[in-house]
């Protein structure tokens, strides 16, 4: 019986000192209440969460569905932040365990906030696009990233403080570490303003047929911090460094408001003069009476110069078509109507020719 009773009065003992100086029971309650939160916060993304998310989706606006997908974790967060606060508060810890407790909640507040912060960028995103005159959909891409991985080390620079780790001698290392850095990576540096550049200054966007003459033709596919992604029309992919679109010239050949024809006809030189004025009023009149040709942006069809084998005639004129393929079909037709009316005139079209003269002995 002694034995019984001993172990008894262990186990009160036990039960009554606990841990950290608090009895089992409170110990057991403020579980209790975490759990409670913790079943919260399953209501909260299982009902609330899935019912402002069908309120949403009632509207035309994309801006509340943005806020609402931005705010589930946070929101699923929020009992958990509380639930321990509340917990803590019950349990009484000693002073010396009550202060780190303390810094444990303040962490946990401020990864609330800071999450809350960090999930509000990409909502603003959608308002930042009615700038679309003044910012392009990459750079406003480029800002939100940025913002976000700003928010993530100003929170993770709040919590080392909150732990007491000093940041100073931290941002001291980082910065001598980046110079470094940038002595090792000014190509890198370079791409990254020539890519902000590009985007600022509008040059190009994805979607656009671009030249840069001796370096890439073709359709852009993505525009990188580092580097621009292009499909070529052998459909092969070329990855660009941003620095080749800042220091050469770049041809935007999907903002051509017209397409241009602009050609060369070299005719023999035993062409008469009767041949080639006809030959250049009926090229002109196909090109003004054509309803191809757009003649107010201005034409030109003109006996240009003698080259070495030929007479050349200058032929210049713009479409009514901004479309690369029907661009094409009015070329081809010019082309056949040239060709018709030069050999309907009873002349031919020249060729590079060299005469060799033989010298007998």
């Amino acid at each position: 019986m002694d034995i019984f009773r001993n172990f008894v009065s262990l186990f009160i003992e036990v039960w009554e000192k606990g841990i950290l100086g608090i009895d089992i029971f409170r110990i057991l309650i403020g579980l209790g209440i975490f759990l409670i939160f913790l079943l919260f916060r399953g209501l909260v993304g299982k009902v609330i969460i899935r019912r402002l998310e069908k309120i949403a989706k009632k509207t035309s606006n994309k801006l509340d569905d943005a806020f609402v997908k931005a705010m589930e974790g946070p929101a699923r967060f929020f009992p958990i932040v509380i639930g321990f606060f509340i917990a803590s508060y019950y349990l009484e810890f000693g002073s010396e365990s009550q202060q780190w407790i303390d810094d444990l909640n303040r962490t946990l507040v401020t990864v609330l906030i800071f999450w809350l912060l960090h999930q509000f960028v990409e909502p603003l995103s959608y308002l930042l696009t009615g700038l679309d005159k003044v910012l392009t959909r990459e750079l406003i891409g480029w800002i939100t990233k940025s913002l976000k991985i700003l928010i993530i080390i100003l929170g993770a620079a709040a919590v080392l403080e909150l732990w007491g780790i000093k940041i100073g001698p931290i941002i001291a290392g980082l910065g001598l570490f980046g110079i470094a850095v940038a002595l090792g990576a000014q190509d890198l540096f370079k791409n990254l303003i020539s890519g902000i550049l590009v985007l600022v200054e509008k040059r190009f966007k994805v979607g656009d047929w671009i030249i840069v003459e001796n370096v890439i033709e073709g359709i852009v596919e993505r525009i990188g911090f580092r580097s621009t992604v292009v499909r070529k029309f052998d459909k092969s992919l070329a990855i660009i460094p941003n620095f080749q679109f800042a220091e050469n010239a770049v041809i935007n050949v999907s903002e051509k408001t017209n397409w241009g024809i602009s050609w060369i006809i070299t005719l023999q030189y035993n062409t008469t003069i009767d041949q080639l004025k006809k030959i250049r009023d009926e090229i002109e009149k196909y090109i003004t009476t054509h309803k191809d040709f757009k003649v107010n942006m201005g034409y030109a069809v003109r006996v240009d110069k003698f080259s070495d084998s030929s007479i050349d005639m200058f032929v210049r004129c713009f479409t009514v078509t901004d479309d690369w393929n029907e661009w094409l079909g009015v070329k081809e037709r010019l082309a056949l109507e040239i060709k018709q009316i030069v050999e309907k005139n009873n002349a031919s079209f020249a060729f590079p020719s060299q005469s060799i003269y033989v010298e007998k002995k």
